[in-house]
């Protein structure tokens, strides 16, 4: 995830954008773990625990068919 950043602010970020933020989703994870694998990440940095609550977010995003529509009308303009 460090390096996907650096890149993408690199890269990508336009002037007046602030930095990238990376979020990594886990279905469990072990906070001992988590504690040791950025002891030494020194940029500002969130960790969360949630709730699944796929009712609600099928509430929120468009129809599956919908989504597809778009998906391919990216990939179409992307091969133009």
């Amino acid at each position: 995830m460090k390096a996907y950043l650096r890149v993408l602010d690199d890269e990508e970020k336009l002037p007046n954008e602030n930095p990238s933020v990376g979020i990594i989703l886990c279905k469990k994870a072990d906070k001992a773990c988590v504690e040791y694998v950025l002891q030494d990440y020194l940029k500002p940095m969130g960790v969360a625990t949630y709730q699944n609550n796929l009712a609600k977010l099928k509430e929120l995003l468009l129809p599956e068919e919908d989504l597809k529509n778009l998906i391919h009308a990216s990939e179409d303009e992307i091969e133009k």
